[in-house]
This record gives structure tokens, C-alpha cells and sequence, in this order.
């Protein structure tokens, strides 16, 4: 009864847990507080209420959806993070199957025929040539290591919490590859829109050269005049190239993130488009429920409780193991016995292990896991701050880039009315036709800055939702 009792003291004690328990990352900023809003929000073109998860689909474009769509279930870079969560899970099932027995079957046959002489056994009565002997043993093994103060269940815990920050990087990923299609497609459509202007440039320059030309033939106009056109016209011919080689390379760059290969998207996309047009007002939420919502934090969160289950995986490392080693086996010199209960043998060996002078060893490893831990509450703050700036640095460049926006089409028209009123001089007779030609290139060259600058402000708009930490979802890889 009294062995019994002994035996139960390591089961009692196994509930013991050494190392600092985690109970979440201390406050970085005030703007983690409930009621916090923005700094450089503009209520013009803001408002505080939740954002969409799936932000593009506010920009309406049917394209730019099938594309995102495509990216996030096709991209490598999705493949790999999901392989990680895969990966990292199966960690967390392995260390939670450490704190269990191994049990493990086994069986032996020994069937030996040997020279007399090769064993130094005594001898009994006549001596034979050859000795025989069979053995036959089928038993099971089994073996635990009691979780004595706990550091077994600390490294189950630091596993399930690089499992979760696995997850979060698969979020983090979705996020970035959601804003880095949609600022490519921005990027084509800008392209392409340049490019028909360029284009249309071309042909008034080459207009208004053959004009000067025949001016020049009558006495009309200077040579001067006639080669400045013809640098101007063999430079603006000269853009095309680059516009359409910066076209090319983007639609590959859209393949890639779609996990295509070049020229996938040649077919669907090559046909010029309007760039997306942006919502009326923009929902940003509020920092605090950004910060709860952005996977790079949770990933950095994740790794902190992770780095603080190390300690106490060390801390437990410098206090005794007790390991039991249990056997049972049936066997004999018949093949027979294995079946003969009469035959159970069995062998029960505890142990206990303590490298209680090491030399320090253990106490440096713990120092080791508590400057990982320190190091990752460090990440974890900057991470936040990092965050919140970004936040902010998008909002004051989206808002600025509105108010660009707006100049740029004040003077896109102003151009636009001052081609209209030369070309209706030139119908009156009032100007010569090249002084019209020219008023409609300073046009199109405003309105390709006002598509520049409408560009810009989407693309403004996309980083802002990638800086809020939207664009993931739930996802069972």
C-alpha cells in the first residue's frame, strides 16, 4: 500500500508548472483604448464606422475582383503559408503527444546453431558438436516521462502559439497580395490610358509638322520651326516604346501574383479601361480595432506568448525527470509460449535524472529564453507603432493626394476650354490651324496628369486599406 502511495506522489506533483504564465502584451498607445479615433482621418472623405474585409469590391470593377479572387487561391505565396500553418499545427500535435506514454509492440525469435565451442558454457555429460537453442518473446513496451513541473506542457503551449502565428502570417499574406494586385491593375490601367494619349499626341504633332512643312515650302515659316517639330514629334514617339514595354512587364507582374504564368492575362486585359473609381466616403474604423484586426500584429502577439512558454520550458529543465519504463512479455523456448498467459513476465523501472551541477548550462539557457521573450515584446511594440503610423502616414497621403486630384482636373478643363475656344478661332478663321493643334496637345497633356494624379489617389486608397489590415479571411489549409 505504502509503494502505491509513493507511486502517486510524481501523478500529484505533475500539475506543478515553473516559468511566468502569459497574460498578454502590455499597453504600447493610448490609441489601443477604446474611443480612439484617427489623427489625420478627413471627415470629407472618411468615416469612422467598420471597414470591408473584401475592400475591392468597393471600387466595382468586375476585373480587378476575378484577379484578387484568383490571387488569393492560386499564389504561391499562399501555398507556402498555408504549408507553414500545416507544419506548425503538426508541431503542436507532437508536443502535445510528448506529455503522453509511448507504448510500443514488439517480438523476437532467436533461432541459433552454433559450434560447441563458441559459447564457454560447463559441461554437462556428452559433449555434442553443435549446440541449438529457440527462443521465441512478443510483449509490449511502454514508456513516460512525467511532466514533473510542467515543461513539457510549456512546450506544448509555446507550439499552439506559433501554430496561431502561422495562421496570422497567412492573414498578413492575403493582405499584401490583395493590395499589391490591385495596385498593379491600377498601375495597368494608368498605362494604357497614358498610352492612347501619347498616341493621340503623336498624331497632332505629326499634323502640325506636315503643316509647318508646307508653310515652310511657301515662305510661310522658318526652318527653326520645322525641326523643333520634328524633335518634339520623334521624342513623343520615342514614349511609346517605354509605355509599352512598362504594360507588358505589368501584366507578367499580374500573372505572377495570380500564380500564372507570363502572359495569362494578355487576352483579358490588353483592351484599355478606366481606372476604378473610388467610393464616395471611405470606412476606416477606429486604431483600436485595427490593431486587433492587422495580422502582423497577432502574428507578433503570437510569437511573444511563444517566446514566454521558452522560459518555462528552460526553467523546468533544471529540476529533476522521473521517466518509468514498463515491459510485458510472454515467451519461452516454443513458439507456443507466446500465447502461454503462465509465461507473463513483467519489469517496471522508474528513474530519476538531475544534472544539478551543470555549470551553469541551465541558468544560461533561461537567460537565453527570457532575452527571446524581451526581444520579442520588443518586436511586438514596434510592431504596434509601426502600424499606427502607417495608418496615419495613408490617411494624410490619401487626403492629400485628394486635394492633387482635384487641382489636376481644374487644370485638365482649363486646357480642355482653352482647346475648345482655339479650335473654334480656327474655324473662324482667327488662327492658323497649328495654333489649334497645339492648345489640344497642352489638353491631352493636362489630362494625362489629371489620370497620374487619379492613380495616385487610388493607389493611396489601397495602401490605406492595407495599412487598416484588411484584405484577409478565414482560411482551413
Amino acid at each position: 500500500m505504502m509503494s502505491r502511495k509513493l507511486f502517486l506522489i510524481p501523478l500529484l506533483l505533475a500539475g506543478c508548472t515553473v516559468g511566468p504564465d502569459y497574460g498578454g502584451p502590455h499597453m504600447v498607445a493610448n490609441a489601443e483604448r477604446a474611443g480612439a479615433q484617427f489623427r489625420r482621418a478627413d471627415a470629407l472623405q472618411t468615416v469612422p464606422q467598420p471597414p470591408l474585409a473584401r475592400w475591392w469590391t468597393s471600387l466595382d470593377d468586375p476585373q480587378l475582383t476575378a484577379l484578387i479572387d484568383r490571387a488569393l487561391a492560386a499564389s504561391p505565396d499562399i501555398a507556402i503559408a498555408e504549408a507553414r500553418i500545416r507544419k506548425a499545427r503538426a508541431t503542436y500535435r507532437e508536443q502535445r503527444g510528448n506529455q503522453l506514454p509511448s507504448i510500443s509492440a514488439t517480438g523476437t525469435a532467436i533461432v541459433a546453431d552454433l559450434p560447441a565451442g563458441s559459447l564457454a558454457l560447463p559441461s554437462q555429460g556428452a559433449k555434442s558438436d553443435r549446440i541449438s537453442a529457440e527462443f521465441y518473446n512478443a510483449g509490449l513496451d511502454a514508456s513516460w516521462e512525467i511532466d514533473l513541473f510542467g515543461g513539457r506542457r510549456r512546450a506544448a503551449e509555446g507550439a499552439s502559439a506559433q501554430a496561431e502565428a502561422a495562421e496570422a502570417d497567412l492573414a498578413d499574406v492575403q493582405v499584401r497580395l490583395s493590395a499589391e494586385v490591385a495596385s498593379n491593375y491600377v498601375t495597368l490601367r494608368e498605362l494604357q490610358q497614358r498610352l492612347v494619349l501619347a498616341r493621340r499626341s503623336a498624331e497632332l504633332l505629326a499634323q502640325s509638322l506636315a503643316l509647318v512643312e508646307q508653310r515652310e515650302r511657301q515662305g510661310a515659316s522658318s526652318r527653326d520651326d520645322v525641326v523643333r517639330l520634328r524633335t518634339e514629334l520623334s521624342r513623343t514617339q520615342g514614349a511609346l516604346l517605354p509605355l509599352e514595354g512598362q504594360i507588358a512587364v505589368t501584366l507578367d507582374q499580374l500573372a505572377f501574383l495570380t500564380g500564372d504564368e507570363p502572359g495569362a492575362h494578355d487576352a483579358a486585359l490588353s483592351a484599355p479601361a478606366a481606372i476604378p473609381a473610388l467610393p464616395a466616403s471611405v470606412p476606416i474604423g477606429d486604431p483600436a480595432s485595427m490593431l486587433r484586426r492587422r495580422p502582423d500584429i497577432r502574428a507578433a502577439e503570437r510569437r511573444l506568448a511563444a517566446a514566454t512558454s521558452s522560459i518555462g520550458v528552460n526553467v523546468a529543465r533544471q529540476f529533476p525527470s522521473i521517466s518509468i519504463m514498463g515491459i510485458i512479455g510472454l515467451g519461452g523456448p516454443s513458439i507456443g509460449d507466446v500465447l502461454d498467459t503462465g509465461n507473463v513476465s513483467t519489469l517496471l523501472l522508474p528513474r530519476i535524472n538531475w544534472s544539478f551541477l551543470d555549470f551553469g548550462r541551465n541558468r544560461a539557457r533561461v537567460d537565453q529564453a527570457r532575452g527571446d521573450r524581451d526581444e520579442a515584446e520588443a518586436q511586438y511594440r514596434k510592431a504596434v507603432l509601426a502600424a499606427l503610423t502607417d495608418a496615419e502616414t495613408s490617411l494624410s497621403r490619401f487626403g492629400n493626394q485628394r486635394e492633387s486630384l482635384l487641382s489636376a482636373y481644374r487644370s485638365a478643363e482649363s486646357a480642355r476650354e482653352s482647346a475648345r475656344y482655339a479650335a473654334q478661332r480656327f474655324d473662324r478663321g482667327a488662327v492658323p490651324l497649328t495654333m489649334s493643334l497645339d492648345a489640344e496637345r497642352t489638353a491631352l497633356a493636362a489630362t494625362q496628369s489629371s489620370i497620374a494624379a487619379q492613380a495616385e489617389l487610388t493607389r493611396a486608397f489601397i495602401a490605406l486599406q492595407k495599412a487598416l489590415g484588411l484584405g484577409w479571411g478565414e482560411s482551413n489549409p
